[in-house]
């Protein structure tokens, strides 16, 4: 019997401060997370991520990739890429995380999650702030370190938030990370995937 496609949601930061938070909404969302797979860069390359995921009981799963502020293909987007063309691998859905690096291409988003917790059509920065001068009739361009590779692999749904765990507090893990929770349920909602805690 062959088994379902694991469903993934790709997390494009995994530094301390973000893994606590992707860990924590995780728990509080019913969703797996591959733990592992925090780091800054991404310590573990594509193919032991993949290894991880086909232990994972059930998904949605969230992985986190990070470049560590190079703008190159560097260990986090290189990892995304293999796991998201992995032919055990469904894609659902991504949060494309803004961050100060220059000479990035950036992605386009289908939404932002602004940190005062507004859903909108423009691109935010890394502290979570609306960018300045845009207006809802361009798309909405993240730009960041790790966000890139996701022009070259299929991810349905792209939502785009500022610093993970960060954004002035306004999305500390101790608060819950509300803005990236925000992220990840908007990725669930838009591809009608149920989610909560599970026995």
């Amino acid at each position: 019997m062959t088994r379902e496609k694991i469903q993934v949601i790709l997390v494009t930061d995994g530094d301390r401060v973000a893994q606590k938070a992707v860990e924590t909404i995780g728990q509080e969302l019913g969703l797996r997370c591959i733990s592992a797979s925090g780091g800054n860069p991404t310590p573990i390359s594509g193919e032991e991520i993949v290894k991880l995921l086909s232990q994972v009981p059930y998904g949605p799963v969230l992985v986190m990739f990070d470049d560590r502020g190079r703008r190159d293909k560097y260990k986090g987007e290189q990892a995304l890429e293999y796991v998201a063309n992995h032919p055990s691998v469904e894609v659902i859905g991504a949060v494309a995380v803004a961050s100060n690096t220059k000479g990035c291409q950036g992605v386009e988003a289908d939404a932002c999650i602004a940190r005062d917790g507004q859903v909108i059509a423009a691109p935010v920065d890394k502290m979570g702030d609306r960018e300045d001068g845009r207006t809802t009739a361009q798309p909405a361009i993240v730009q960041g370190d790790t966000v890139d590779v996701l022009n070259d692999v299929e991810v349905p749904v792209i939502i785009g938030v500022g610093d993970i765990g960060k954004m002035d507090k306004q999305d500390d893990v101790h608060k819950g990370a509300p803005i990236t929770k925000r992220a990840i349920i908007e990725i669930l909602e838009r591809s009608g995937i149920s989610y909560g805690r599970r026995e």
